[in-house]
C-alpha cells in the first residue's frame, strides 16, 4: 500500500464525523455514569460530527466543493457557521433536557474550538480534523479515564495523513491538535 492510500485511509476512517460519533457517545456515557447517558451521547454526535458532515454533502452534491476536506480555506465559513449553530442548538437541547453536565460542558468545548477555528481559518489554515482528533481524546480524558490519552496515536497519525496528503502543512496540524486538545481545559471552569 503506498503511502498516499495510507493517508487517504487514515484520514477518511478517522475524520471529524466518525471520531465524533465515537467519542461523543463515550463522554455521554462517562459523563452520566450508566446507559441513560449514550442518547446524550448520540444528539451530540448528531449535532457536532452528523449534521456538519451532511451539511459539507450537501453542499458537494450541489458542486459548492470538491470533496468533504474543502482544501480552499477561504470556502470554510459557512461550514463553521452551520457547526456553531448545529452544536449551539444541541447544547439548548442538552440544557433543557437536563443532560448530565460532562456532556453539556464536552458541546460547550466543542463549541468554543469551533469559533477559535472559524477566527483562525480567516487568515490561515489550521487542520480542523487535527483538532477534532486531539479534543475527543483529551475529552474522554477528563469524564472517564486518563487512558484515553493513549488514543494520541491516533491522533498522531490524523496529523500525518492531513500533511501526507498536502491538505496542511505541519504547523497546521499542530496548531489544530493543539487546539484540540485545550478543549479539556474546559472542565477546569465548569
Amino acid at each position: 500500500m503506498s503511502e498516499t492510500t495510507t493517508a487517504r485511509t487514515v484520514t477518511d476512517i478517522l475524520q471529524p464525523r466518525n471520531t465524533l460519533v465515537a467519542g461523543m457517545v463515550g463522554i455521554g456515557l462517562a459523563a452520566a455514569g450508566d446507559w441513560t447517558g449514550i442518547p446524550w451521547g448520540l444528539l451530540g454526535a448528531l449535532c457536532a460530527g452528523l449534521i456538519p458532515a451532511g451539511y459539507i454533502e450537501w453542499e458537494r452534491s450541489r458542486g459548492t466543493w470538491g470533496d468533504r476536506h474543502v482544501v480552499d480555506r477561504t470556502k470554510r465559513a459557512p461550514i463553521f457557521f452551520v457547526i456553531l449553530g448545529s452544536i449551539g442548538l444541541g447544547s439548548l437541547g442538552m440544557v433543557l433536557g437536563d443532560a448530565p453536565t460532562g456532556i453539556l460542558v464536552a458541546m460547550l468545548a466543542l463549541w468554543a474550538m469551533t469559533a477559535v477555528l472559524l477566527v483562525v481559518n480567516s487568515f490561515w489554515k489550521i487542520s480542523v480534523d487535527s483538532a477534532v482528533a486531539s479534543a475527543v481524546p483529551a475529552l474522554l480524558a477528563v469524564v472517564h479515564s486518563p487512558w484515553w490519552l493513549l488514543a494520541y496515536v491516533l491522533t498522531i497519525a490524523v496529523c500525518w495523513s492531513r500533511v501526507a496528503l498536502t491538505y496542511h502543512t505541519v504547523a497546521q496540524t499542530v496548531a489544530g491538535a493543539s487546539l484540540g486538545a485545550a478543549t479539556a481545559a474546559a472542565f477546569l471552569v465548569a
